[in-house]
């Protein structure tokens, strides 16, 4: 049995710890196994925590042993991503400047999921400092491969995440989303992502000094998780929504909201902003509003988002000119090449001045408005994750075209992230051998809704692709 207890899901695992039929040591130890037969394939987990993984999974069964409940994910491994502190361990960004950069304490996101009984039981590799690109490419801990293509992505920047949920190293992964992060490594791995709403995860960005990040950064990045259910998605998301005195913008909001008459109206983009979409992309979208119009949703289709163009364009002005004055010392830590992806957006989009800044926040706000009173009508919209299928690496920092097309691609995430709402990636099924995933996007503070939608999406298609073996190829992959 201790063979295939990482084929199992978060909550089937959790299930046989609390009930005694399997200790959280072999639990631990199978995914140890499974991180040591296929890891040196991904390259997903980059720094491994065995000794301590199976510490804590001791104290897990002592716990149980004396009567002291294990918690809702006991026993339960997940990987953390390299920008996400670990107490003792290095929080590297995937900078050789930071190797040694060790944590003096968990982030509030890890402590609540240990809280719950789950185990950290690695890093996980990401872009260079999360600025090198979407393809999850690291200085220190080199490239991850995805485990359906190696001539495809795994996306990013929380791919090892992906990559790790996807192959059964890990039942659960926690990456960060400020426009796409968890969402696109979830679909281009055949997983389920959760991207909450702003203020429903506590979190401490404070990782490279005592100061706070400016107000784009405090806005736009969530924790968010990875699971290969939705199910599974749900216990995560339960064990992380409260509130930390670390984080005042963590908001005491209800975990599950007031129920709706009936079944959510559901409003329906398959091309947003109307810059086109791949008929492959397009397909799993129609599949999925066929899933929820059998499961009793009013599903609509709509003539697009409120005020896409505008909103991406906001985004990047915000964006840029926060960036800005720490872009030269940045820089130089992004090592050969990896200034590429972020260097082509300050080309193309130049820093605001105080008083344009003064209004674009004004207009954000604005913009978040017209989406409150687009989601009061349709309380879910269903949308891609990325508009294409599972591109090749480093697209986005090869030329001026593949920026722009990776930008383009992944246009819904980065506005659902910009005014703030929470969006569920799940899958669809396959297509030409690779994933594809939609998202379902919800009003804030109601993932409890997107949840349920995209479990019966998953239901009715049969979304649940993974665990899956690495597949090999013979020549290498693009760079």
């Amino acid at each position: 049995m201790n063979d295939a207890l990482w084929r199992m899901t978060a909550s089937a695992q959790a299930a046989a710890v609390r009930g005694g039929d399997v200790s959280a040591v072999e639990l631990v130890d199978s995914h140890l196994e499974r991180i040591a037969e296929v890891n040196p394939r991904v390259n997903a987990v980059t720094q491994l925590l065995a000794a301590r993984a199976r510490e804590a999974a001791a104290r897990t069964d002592r716990d149980r042993a004396a009567g002291r409940d294990p918690g809702p994910l006991a026993g339960v491994p997940f990987t953390v991503k390299e920008s996400t502190p670990i107490e003792g361990v290095p929080t590297t960004f995937g900078v050789e400047r930071f190797r040694d950069l060790v944590a003096s304490a968990d982030a509030p996101p890890v402590a609540r999921l240990r809280a719950a009984g789950a185990i950290p039981i690695g890093h996980s590799n990401m872009p260079t400092l999360v600025l090198a690109g979407m393809h999850t490419r690291s200085e220190l801990f080199g490239d991850t491969v995805n485990p359906w293509d190696p001539g495809r992505t795994p996306g990013g920047t929380s791919g090892g995440d992906g990559v790790a949920v996807a192959t059964g190293m890990a039942a659960l992964g926690l990456g960060n989303d400020s426009g796409g992060s968890v969402r696109i490594p979830a679909s281009f791995c055949g997983v389920a992502g959760l991207k909450p709403t702003a203020g429903r995860f506590p979190a401490d960005h404070r990782v490279l000094g005592p100061d706070d990040p400016g107000p784009a950064s405090q806005m736009l990045v969530t924790d968010g998780p990875l699971a290969r259910t939705v199910a599974d998605l749900r216990l995560a998301y339960e064990a992380l929504a409260g509130t930390d005195p670390r984080d005042p913008r963590a908001v005491p909001v209800p975990a599950y909201g007031e129920p709706l008459p009936g079944p959510a109206a559901v409003a329906v983009v398959a091309d947003p902003g109307g810059h086109g979409v791949h008929p492959a992309v397009r397909e799993a979208v129609e599949t999925a509003a066929d899933a929820l119009r059998d499961a009793g949703h009013d599903v609509r289709e709509v003539a697009d988002v409120p005020r896409l163009d505008e909103a991406v364009e906001v985004y990047g002005r915000i964006t840029m000119t926060e960036f800005a004055p720490t872009w030269p010392a940045v820089r130089g830590l992004l090592g050969d090449g990896g200034d590429r992806y972020i260097g082509m957006a300050m080309e193309r989009t130049r820093p605001a001045t105080a008083a344009e800044l003064v209004r674009l926040m004004g207009t954000w706000l604005g913009i978040r408005r017209s989406w409150a009173e687009f989601l009061d009508r349709y309380p879910l919209l269903l949308g891609p994750v990325f508009t294409e299928p599972p591109v090749a690496p480093g697209l986005e920092s090869r030329d001026r075209a593949g920026h722009e097309r990776v930008t383009a691609g992944m246009r819904l995430c980065t506005v659902t992230s910009f005014v703030g709402v929470p969006a569920v990636a799940v899958p669809t099924g396959l297509a030409d051998g690779l994933p594809l995933g939609v998202q379902v996007v919800g009003r804030a503070f109601r993932e409890d809704l997107c949840l349920d939608a995209a479990r019966k999406i998953e239901e009715r298609t049969g979304g649940v692709l993974t665990p899956v073996d690495p597949r090999r190829r013979a020549a290498a992959a693009p760079r």
